[in-house]
């Protein structure tokens, strides 16, 4: 990147999350180009961008001020893409990349799920390839309007690169947290992130869905499964809250009250946020549960054990997909996961009489 132009960035699959990076770079001078489905770019060209967030940030970006297009070629001169593909269509965006982008060109995985930047390294192993995580959720309205309902700042892998692109992060408001071991937030951010199942199934905002306590009940149950499995395995969790992540199934219990109080100390949300998976249950699209509930199924396969809770939920949402309910109340969903615990439960007692 040279000193006399501006950052160049491709954002490679540019939905709600996309569009807002994108956008608040465009804002903060980088030279950028949305890659996405004609029907965003032709909302864009005809409003611009709106980005707003929870702290009251109201950002204009003309549709002038940023490219949209939809196909990868638009990527060729670009110092550094941003993919935010869905995590199935990253072998695609791999695939596509490899023919178009410069040796030079740093690439960053910012999707849920875990092993997407280890997919497109495998496709592109001349580039220099990093996971990044964004913990914030963002909300698609009308009119090229997205807004961001909760708090957080942007993770990345450590590596020398992060360095030169750290200061426009920071003019755009995103400033780039790196760390040597990424794994280990990328386990953190997926156990908070095993809300999204739950949070779809109920059809609540996320911060009416988490002021019930059946609902964070149902969280506390697929987390401490999540949290069993990778103590036994001996994975490290990173702390991205300020509660250590094996204490936050125990917060989930607490009554209403308390947690009202607790929980909005560990993590702002306004009340327009929902889950990316609601979302893509709203709009008819398939969803990511294989790459966030489903990442526990096979980390319990690989460990020869099961996680029947995480499982149920899998099960739930593919369920969701093909036309079932989307609407539980709490109480029914919490009822309906602890049952899928209570078979094991009689096993374990038979065994040991």
């Amino acid at each position: 990147m040279s000193a006399m132009r501006p950052l160049r960035v491709s954002v490679f699959g540019a939905g709600s999350i996309g569009c807002y990076i994108g956008g608040r770079l465009a804002a903060a001078g980088a030279e950028v180009t949305l890659i996405g489905r004609e029907r965003i770019g032709t909302e864009i060209r005809a409003h611009g961008l709106r980005l707003t967030d929870l702290h009251g940030a109201d950002i204009p970006v003309g549709s002038a001020d940023i490219a949209f297009a939809t196909g990868p070629e638009s990527a060729a001169t670009a110092d550094l893409v941003l993919v935010s593909v869905k995590s199935a269509a990253t072998p695609e965006a791999g695939a596509a990349l490899a023919t178009v982008i410069g040796p030079d060109t740093v690439v960053v995985s910012a999707q849920n799920g875990l092993g997407n930047a280890d997919t497109l390294r495998a496709l592109l192993a001349e580039h220099v390839v990093l996971a990044a995580m964004v913990p914030f959720n963002v909300v698609h309205r009308a009119g090229g309007h997205f807004h961001q309902g909760s708090e957080g700042d942007l993770e990345i892998e450590q590596h020398p690169v992060v360095r030169a692109y750290a200061p426009v992060f920071d003019d755009a408001g995103l400033p780039l947290h790196a760390h040597e071991d990424f794994r280990s937030v990328q386990w953190a951010k997926l156990l908070l992130n095993l809300n999204n199942a739950v949070n779809a199934l109920s059809g609540l905002p996320l911060r009416e869905e988490l002021s019930q306590r059946a609902f964070r009940c149902a969280l506390a149950l697929a987390q401490r499964e999540a949290l069993d499995l990778l103590t036994a395995r001996g994975i490290a969790v990173a702390k991205l809250t300020p509660l250590p992540p094996q204490w936050i199934p125990r917060l989930l219990t607490v009554p209403d009250g308390v947690f009202g109080v607790a929980g909005s100390r560990m993590l702002a949300i306004d009340p327009h946020a929902r889950s990316s998976m609601w979302d893509d249950l709203e709009a008819g699209r398939r969803t990511e549960v294989d790459w966030i509930s489903g990442e526990i199924v096979r980390l319990a396969a690989a460990s020869g054990a099961d996680a029947p809770v995480n499982a149920r939920l899998v099960e739930l949402i593919r369920e969701a997909e093909a036309g079932g309910n989307r609407h539980w109340s709490g109480d029914a969903l919490l009822a309906d996961l602890r049952s899928q615990r209570a078979p094991r439960k009689q096993a374990g007692k038979r065994q040991r009489s």
